[in-house]
């Protein structure tokens, strides 16, 4: 069974087509960036190593679907026959609040409820359900799966997942916790087990995602029993250029200072803050940051202990929530890449378990490993994530 994956952003489209048929080959994948800006390019490569890239005339998602639908057939790089060989269609959606916790075929009333969780989301869920609707419309009669960011996050008990408000904020408005990144922990999860040789069912499991955005996960029994972030992705551990965890008090004394505006204090939380704002050397990629570290600046390094610190912290806050610990898994851009990031976050957690084994942390490769000493009590995996795998999967299983 062919199936495409699809991630519509606010200004992209990135796209993966497999054939779950045939050992969930990729066929083809790509990203559309810049779309409805100038200078809109296309990159595409297929599984033969074919590859372009250049200028497309590309100016909203519809326009996007459909140059992706003429490279699947392509005569030259194309690697479909027709586009009848594609049997359904998986997107990536951010936000379903607790009013849908599982993928579902996206029906009049499931984009509706989407539509309405956008509220939460404003950057994302919209631009999600425009991915849908323009592959209703470029593959009319192809059955469409949304596969929620939040799902996994949905068995947490109320304990992790209530604010201390007033009980009618969360009646009302369903003000609460619901996290991020639920896809590529569910996944790491599962690949954590398999790697172990042991049952999903029977593990304690915590999952750190550290990219430019970064969350934390407590998994137990396959379950999520608590995660880092909150109602948006903006609570949790340090990020690139998110804050994270902070007093409240601290924004409130900043707004009322500077006379900002709720939208200007969101965009200096989200975008001016975290690894960025307490570097300041104009960058979040922490590879810079690393750098300027090496070469004596005092700012970088303390950003870089700070980070290491908060993903630590919640590293022990899990183990006390699962009860201990069986696996601990690192995975997206910094915890599968970052040698330095690792080491930092696990330096003085031999005594309660986590032994690091140097030798294997500083091995790179793109498969997934165990990097823990022998004699270690907990393993300290590597899982390269791929969401758009569990998409496709999550896909396949509902479309049958």
């Amino acid at each position: 069974m062919v199936i495409l994956v699809i991630n519509a952003g606010s200004s992209s489209v990135k796209f993966t087509v497999f054939d779950m048929a045939d050992q969930k080959k990729v066929l083809a994948s790509g990203l559309i960036e810049r779309i409805g800006i100038e200078g809109t390019t296309m990159k595409y490569s297929n599984h033969r190593g074919e590859e372009i890239k250049g200028e497309v005339p590309v100016k909203n998602p519809q326009d996007a679907v459909r140059i992706i639908a003429e490279r699947l057939l392509d005569a030259k790089v194309g690697v479909l026959k027709s586009l009848s060989d594609i049997k359904a269609i998986g997107h990536r959606i951010v936000q379903g609040m607790d009013k849908i916790v599982q993928p579902v075929l996206m029906t009049a009333d499931a984009k509706n409820i989407v539509r309405d969780c956008g509220v939460l989301a404003p950057l994302h869920n919209p631009h999600n359900l425009m991915g849908i609707e323009a592959c209703e419309a470029v593959l009319p009669g192809v059955p469409n799966v949304g596969v929620f960011d939040t799902a996994f996050h949905s068995t947490m008990p109320p304990r992790a997942f209530l604010y201390g408000l007033p009980y009618n904020y969360y009646e009302t408005d369903r003000i609460r916790r619901y996290g991020f990144h639920g896809t590529s922990h569910g996944y790491v999860a599962k690949a954590a087990a398999a790697l172990d040789g042991r049952p999903l069912e029977k593990l304690k499991i915590i999952t750190a995602h550290l990219g430019n955005g970064g969350s934390v996960a407590a998994v137990l029994n396959g379950q999520c029993q608590d995660t880092s972030m909150g109602l948006t992705p903006l609570e949790g551990v340090l990020m690139g250029t998110r804050c994270g965890d902070v007093d409240t008090s601290a924004v409130l004394y900043i707004m009322k200072k500077e006379g900002l505006t709720p939208d200007q204090a969101d965009n200096l939380l989200n975008k001016k803050s975290g690894v960025l704002g307490l570097a300041g050397v104009g960058s979040s990629d922490l590879r810079d940051v690393e750098g300027q570290a090496d070469k004596g600046n005092k700012l970088c390094a303390q950003a870089l202990d700070i980070y290491a610190y908060r993903v630590k912290k919640y590293i022990g806050a899990y183990m006390a929530v699962l009860g201990g610990l069986d696996i601990l898994v690192f995975t997206a851009g910094v915890g599968e890449n970052s040698i330095t990031m690792r080491a930092a976050i696990l330096k003085g957690l031999e005594g309660i378990g986590l032994k690091l084994d140097a030798a294997k942390n500083s091995v790179r490769s793109p498969e997934p490993r165990v990097i823990s000493t022998d004699d270690s009590p907990i393993k300290i995996h590597v899982i390269p994530t791929n969401e758009e795998l569990a998409i496709a999967e999550a896909t396949v299983k509902l479309a049958s």
